[in-house]
Formats: structure tokens, sequence, C-alpha cells
């Protein structure tokens, strides 16, 4: 130990060490109460005296991640009352009703590598409520949240997911604040799929982030580039969709965080650069009843059940409505060219990737439904949320026997895709008529800001105005 350790003796735990407590830690989430998970970790931090500082998590309406750092001791001591001011946050409260509170999800907790995040901390994700402790309305986390109790209270079902997202790697810290749209994003390597060297850039930073999430408990299960120059993506395993959610949000925080340990970006922009393919999210996802999962049927058309495709039926029928939701950026429309494996068309497939809903080869415990347009910008809580109302309380599919079925599109467009968006009853119904108008009108305001041909330049406006980008100083500059 060197002697800045010697004087600030932190939680400094080895990955191996790390990756059995994280485990373990989401096993006791799922069959332990609130109530013990609560005591349990309140009596650990109250011991554990390496630990200086718990991080505490939410996410914004549009997906933008928020952390907080509370000291220890602080954090024990005002546990029922960990309050800020949402009027700071896009899309929360108003000026004059600013004050929200976090309400803790002990069952998230995080024993976290010190290397990427700094020693003595762990991370857990929480929920927003309003002062007098009800339910925040633009809190998508606890929405999701409350939507999953209730599918298990009601039918016994539970819903699990597992994204494979994607981004780009690319040279320069901070480089799509200081985007040039003449020089670009600078790619850091022409190497690709199942080709790039083993200790290129790429390679090393796939490598550092991928054993950071093994760490975190995310069980990989493969790490590779895409087929893109400069583009990775790292798998890992289904688990129940709020953790899911949160463990997306990790994911890109690791992959930035690595990255600019490296002196590079990592970008989740759906297409940061024209002429190669674009990054996406393919959210996978399935039921389960009684340890059963019930999106199989060995009898049914490619092994699913009814259920299952009942869900894509009704994903395919509000397809246009929720495509906001999915791809919910300027940029994000750029990804649905049809040139790169675009999942642009209203349809499901086994073979077509350019379908927005495709069905994997599947046995019994593998059997799930991949929604392919989703976008790896969109907010993951709301995406997963949308999937399932959508799926399970949507209309069903409709089809005029008497006309030839043609080729239907997703928006190519933020502007069609908002205009369809905000005419939709359906929207209305499942996220609500306040949550529907402020998601739209930051979403429109973005679009303001870009012209609405976008061309084949990647323009610097919905690089710099991109909800995970922006800041005061560059809002301002338009």
């Amino acid at each position: 130990m060197d002697e800045q350790g010697m004087l600030k003796p932190y939680l400094d735990i080895p990955y191996d060490k790390l990756e059995e407590m994280n485990l373990k830690a989401a096993s006791d989430a799922v069959v332990l109460s609130s109530k013990e998970l609560e005591k349990k970790y309140f009596t650990y931090l109250s011991k554990e005296k390496s630990i200086k500082a718990v991080t505490v998590c939410f996410t914004d309406i549009e997906g933008r991640l928020h952390m907080l750092d509370y000291d220890k001791k602080f954090f024990l001591a005002s546990i029922e009352n960990l309050t800020f001011d949402g009027s700071s946050i896009r899309g929360f409260s108003a000026q004059n009703e600013s004050d929200l509170r976090l309400e803790i999800d002990w069952g998230s907790i995080r024993f976290l590598p010190s290397d990427v995040f700094g020693p003595g901390k762990i991370i857990i994700f929480s929920s927003v409520k309003n002062i007098d402790r009800t339910q925040y309305s633009a809190d998508f986390r606890g929405m999701l949240k409350k939507y999953a109790e209730d599918m298990n209270k009601k039918e016994g079902f539970t819903a699990y997911a597992a994204p494979e997202i994607e981004g780009f790697l690319v040279d320069g810290e901070n480089a799509e604040q200081n985007y040039n749209p003449l020089d670009g994003l600078k790619l850091i390597t022409t190497g690709g799929y199942f080709h790039s060297l083993p200790l290129d850039k790429l390679r090393v930073f796939i490598d550092k982030a991928a054993e950071a999430q093994r760490a975190l408990g995310f069980k990989n299960e493969k790490d590779h580039p895409e087929v893109a120059p400069s583009q990775f993506e790292m798998n890992f395993s289904y688990t129940d969709i709020v953790r899911a959610a949160d463990q997306i949000q990790l994911y890109k925080l690791v992959c930035r965080q690595v990255a600019r340990s490296m002196g590079m970006t990592a970008s989740f922009l759906p297409k940061p650069a024209m002429g190669i393919n674009g990054s996406g999210m393919h959210t996978n996802f399935s039921l389960a009843k009684k340890g059963k999962n019930i999106f199989y049927d060995v009898k049914g058309p490619d092994g699913l059940s009814k259920i299952a495709w009942d869900i894509i039926g009704r994903l395919l029928q509000h397809a246009s409505e929720i495509c906001l939701v999915f791809n919910s950026s300027v940029n994000a429309y750029r990804r649905l060219d049809p040139s790169f494996e675009a999942p642009n068309q209203i349809k499901v497939s086994a073979k077509d990737r350019g379908s927005m809903i495709r069905i994997p080869v599947a046995y019994e415990k593998t059997a799930r439904i991949e929604v392919r347009t989703v976008a790896p910008d969109a907010n993951p809580y709301l995406v997963l949320y949308t999937i399932y109302k959508t799926g399970l309380e949507g209309d069903n599919l409709k089809k005029n026997k008497n006309k030839r079925e043609r080729s239907r599109f997703l928006p190519d467009n933020i502007n069609d895709a908002l205009r369809i968006f905000k005419s939709s009853d359906f929207i209305t119904k499942i996220l609500g008529a306040e949550n529907k108008e402020k998601y739209a009108s930051y979403k429109q305001q973005a679009a303001d800001k870009s012209p609405k041909a976008l061309g084949t330049l990647v323009k610097e406006s919905e690089i710099i105005y991109h909800h995970d980008i922006t800041n005061q100083v560059l809002w301002n500059r338009f």
C-alpha cells in the first residue's frame, strides 16, 4: 500500500471479490423483503469504516443519469429526508415546486471497483418522490418498478430483459461537447467485427470496461467490437426489468469513465458518423410465471406461445406511436437508414434484421422477443415500461384481409415521430397527459434546434443539443 493509501484506508476490493459481493447482493434482492434489505445494508454501512460516501442515482425524464454523493454518516442519519432541487433537472419540477425526495432502493446496491469510481464508495439507485412521499409522476424508474410489481401481484408474471448496447469509441476527452461538423468525431481504429487486433485501443477499452462490469455483477456473456470501425458491444445476462434498466445506466457510465481514463470518449449517439452502421440497443425481453418461460411453445410459430405473439402484434399496432420513446433524439433517425441493417420496417421476422422486431432462435429457457429499433440513448426505464405496457395492454394488431399487405416503416425523422406521438390517445393512456406533454416538449425543443432536413453531414446541433450531452453553456449557444 502506498503512502496515500496508508493515509486513506478506503474500501478497495479486488475484482474477483467484488463480483462475489455484487452477485450475492443481486441474489439477496430477490429473496429478501425491502425492510430486510434496508436493515442488512444500514447495519453494514454503520459498521464498515472504510466506506466514505454513498453515490445515489436517479434518472431524468429524458434518460440522463444523475448522481449525488452523500457522506456516509450524513446519509445514514438523513435516510428519511434525502431531498434535492427538482427544478434544476430538465423535465422535473417547476421552480415554484422544486423540492423532491429520493427513496432508496436497497436492492439495487452495488459495491464499486475503485479504479473506475474511486475508493471508499458504493452506489445505489433511488426512486423520486414528491415532498408528501407520493410517487413523482415523471420518474419512469418508479413507474417501471410499480408496473413490474403489479404484473407480479395480479398475474404472477416476472418480467425479464437483456439489452445489447452498442457504442463508439472516439478520440479525445469530451469529444461530443467539442464536436466540429467539418472534422467529425475521430474513430480510433479501422478494425471491426471479429478482426480488431488483440491489443489495439478498442480491445483494451473493451477489456477494461467488461472487467469492471463483471465485477459489478453483470454476468457478462460476450464482449466484442461491432460491425462498424471503433464500435463496441458488451452483452450481459438476463435479469428482472428494473435491474436491467439500472445496468444499462451503469454500463454507459462505466464505458464513459474507462474511455475518459484513456483520453477518449465512449459515445452512445445512435449515428455519430455517416457511411457506417449506427448503434442500437436491441432489447430482448420475456415473461415467466412460476419459474417457467411463458413465451415458449414448442408447437407455436417460431417456437413462441400465443401470449408472445399477441404482445408482438400489439407492439406492431402501436409502432409509430411509441417510436419517439425508442428513438428519442434528432440523431436517432439517421440510424433508421435501410442501407445499414436499419430496423425500420414495422414487421416481425426470424431472419430479416431490417424488421423492428426479431424472433431469435431459442429453446424453452431462452425464448424471447427482440425489439431492434431501440436506440442506445433512449431512457431505459421508459423503454421497458412502454414495451411491456404496450405488449400487454395495447390494441390488437388490425389486418385488412381484403387488401394486400403493404410494407410499413417507422418515421424517418423526429418531427414526424413527434407529430404521431402527440396525437396518440394510446400514449396519453399509458404515460398520462402530463408526462406525455412534458416529454414531447423537451423532444420538440431539441428538434427545433436542428434543421428538418438533416442531409448527409452530421450537424453540430444534433450533437451538442442532445439530451445526454448538452449543458447550460451549450444549450444557450443557439
